[in-house]
């Protein structure tokens, strides 16, 4: 059983997760209507896997015999000046996500909750991961600057992970 104050946590960290995954789409759906396609499939598939930690938290809620409350999702932006701009905004969005989950293990810490603890070192893990794979292309961005080839070539390379 979950406490109160974990149960309530865990289900805004629920929508807080579905909102990452409305933003990704949204910047897929930017760069998708600039013809960035690899730009666009990365977020697409970003967008899937936030999606995805979201239900992996909402399971986990109903694993342990409570019961998941949703909220609305907030609307993310539509648009961004550029690439560059974009994965800068994903990027500290992603030093937000690692920061709830953070407050999140120290929550269970504190509540000697062992269970929801161990669940969340998972999170931890994860968050060291996507805020490398965000921080690495920003820097590659910053790299080919306003460079149409450099952007096209980065573009093409980050296509690859959605394959």
């Amino acid at each position: 059983m979950l406490s109160a104050k974990m149960k309530k946590a865990l289900n805004k960290q629920i929508n807080f997760e579905f909102y990452s995954s409305y933003l990704y789409l949204a910047m897929s759906a930017d760069f998708a209507s600039k013809n960035l396609d690899g730009f666009a499939a990365w977020m697409q598939h970003q967008a899937q896997e936030e999606w995805g930690h979201g239900m992996k938290i909402y399971k986990y809620i109903n694993d342990r015999g409570e019961k998941v409350k949703l909220d609305g999702i907030d609307t993310p932006p539509a648009e961004w000046a550029s690439v560059l701009e974009a994965f800068e905004a994903s990027y500290k969005h992603e030093q937000e996500v690692t920061k709830r989950i953070g407050d999140l293990m120290k929550l269970a810490q504190d509540e000697s909750d062992f269970a929801s603890a161990a669940f969340l070192q998972w999170f931890i893990t994860e968050q060291v991961e996507e805020e490398d794979n965000v921080s690495s292309i920003v820097e590659k961005l910053k790299m080919v600057g306003e460079s149409p080839q450099g952007l096209f070539m980065l573009d093409r390379t980050v296509a690859q992970r959605a394959s």
